[in-house]
C-alpha cells in the first residue's frame, strides 16, 4: 500500500500540472478529483485504522496487566495456602510431642535453658537472657579455643603464675611438661582452675590475651549479653565480673558439642591424671548425671556464690540430642533438675 502523503503528493501534482498547462479538460480533472478524494478516504480510513490499532493495544495491555495480578494473586494465595499446611503440620506435630514429652517437670534453678542442637530450636526457658555469672561452666569456651588452636598433643610449660590460682588447684608446679590433651582432658573433667590458666597462658601468651580472644569469640558467635575476665569462671578481684545467660552459653555449647575431641572428653565419668614424678591422681568427673543418668553424655559443672550451683548438660536418645543449660540452682536442685529435664526433651 503506497503511503497517504505519496498519494496526496502524486494528486498535487497533477493538478498543479493542469494548471500550468490551461488545458480544461472536465474529464480529466473529474478523474484528478475522483483519485485525490479517493486518496483521503483511504488516508482517513488509515488514521481510523490506526486509532483502532492504538485502542485494541490499550486493551491488550490492559488484559495483560490485568492477568499479571491475576496471576500475582494466585501465586500469593498458593504461598498462603502452603503456609497454612506447614503451620497446621507444626502444631499436629507439637501436639503429639506435648503428649509424648507430658508436662514440663517442675525446677527450681533461676536461669535456664533446653535446646535441640541440630535444629536450635528452643525447647524450654526461663529467665534465658537473665545476665549473671556462669562459674566454672565458663571452661567451656576455654575448651573451645583451646580445640579449635589445634595440636593437642604438643607439650607446654608450667609457668609460676599458672599455680597461683585459688580455690580449686589439681597442684601444677612451675616447670612440669604437659600435653594440651592431659590438661584439657583434667579441665573438663574436674574442673581444676590452674589448668586453665596454664592453658590460657599456653594459647594466647597471657591471661590477658587468652581474655581478649575469650570475648572475640562471643563476639564472632553473635553473644551480646556475656563478658569474660578469665577462662575459669571464678569472681574478678577487680570487680570487673563476668557474666553470660543461659541462652548464650547454650550456643558455645552448641560449638563444643560439635567437636569430637570435646565431646570425647566429656563424657568420662573418670580419668587418670599422671604427674610427671610418676604420681598418679585419679579425677571423677563433677558432673553427677553422666552416673545417674545413661543417656546423659556431658557437658561441665560450675559453682561459685554469684553462680550458684551451674550445669550444662547434653545427652542423645533414640537419635535425638538435647543440651540443657542450669544456672543458678541449688545444691541438690542442679542434678534433679538438669535430669529431668534431659529426660524430659529426649521423649521426643
Amino acid at each position: 500500500m503506497l503511503p497517504v502523503t505519496f498519494l496526496k503528493n502524486i494528486s498535487l501534482a497533477l493538478l498543479a500540472a493542469l494548471t500550468l498547462t490551461g488545458c480544461e479538460d472536465p474529464e480529466r480533472e473529474a478523474k484528478i478529483k475522483w483519485r485525490e478524494e479517493e486518496v483521503n478516504a483511504k488516508e482517513a480510513n488509515i488514521i481510523q485504522r490506526e486509532a483502532q490499532i492504538i485502542k485494541d493495544k490499550q486493551i491488550l495491555e490492559g488484559n495483560r496487566l490485568d492477568l499479571l495480578a491475576k496471576m500475582k494473586s494466585v501465586e500469593l494465595e498458593k504461598k498462603q495456602v502452603a503456609e497454612e499446611h506447614e503451620k497446621t503440620k507444626r502444631l499436629n506435630r507439637e501436639f503429639e510431642i506435648k503428649k509424648l514429652r507430658g508436662p514440663i517437670p517442675s525446677i527450681s534453678a533461676d536461669r535456664v535453658i533446653v535446646i535441640d542442637p541440630a535444629s536450635e530450636d528452643v525447647l524450654f526457658e526461663k529467665n534465658p537472657d537473665k545476665r549473671g555469672a556462669i562459674a566454672s561452666t565458663t571452661k567451656l569456651l576455654t575448651a573451645l579455643l583451646v580445640v579449635e588452636t589445634g595440636d593437642l598433643d604438643q607439650i607446654i610449660t608450667v609457668e609460676q603464675s599458672d599455680t597461683q590460682c585459688a580455690p580449686v588447684r589439681l597442684g601444677l608446679k612451675a616447670g612440669e611438661k604437659y600435653s594440651r590433651r592431659q590438661l584439657l582432658t583434667a579441665v573438663l573433667v574436674k574442673s581444676s582452675n590452674d589448668i586453665a590458666q596454664a592453658l590460657a597462658s599456653d594459647n594466647a601468651g597471657s591471661v590477658e590475651a587468652f581474655v581478649a580472644k575469650m570475648n572475640a569469640k562471643c563476639a564472632e558467635l553473635g553473644l551480646k549479653d556475656s563478658h569474660y575476665v578469665n577462662p575459669h569462671g571464678l569472681p574478678s578481684t577487680t570487680g570487673d565480673d563476668p557474666y553470660s545467660t543461659a541462652r548464650e552459653l547454650s550456643v558455645i555449647a552448641r560449638a563444643c558439642d560439635k567437636l569430637p575431641e570435646i565431646r570425647k572428653i566429656v563424657k568420662l565419668q573418670s580419668y587418670k591424671f599422671v604427674f610427671p614424678s610418676g604420681k598418679v591422681t585419679d579425677l571423677a568427673n563433677t558432673n553427677r548425671v553422666l552416673k545417674s543418668a545413661s543417656y546423659c553424655d556431658g557437658m561441665k559443672t560450675g559453682y561459685t556464690n554469684a553462680a550458684g550451683y551451674c550445669l550444662v548438660a547434653s545427652g542423645e536418645r533414640n537419635g535425638k540430642r538435647r543440651i540443657v543449660v542450669i544456672l543458678n540452682d541449688t545444691e541438690g536442685g542442679v542434678w534433679r533438675d538438669a535430669q529431668a529435664l534431659l529426660d524430659w526433651a529426649l521423649k521426643a
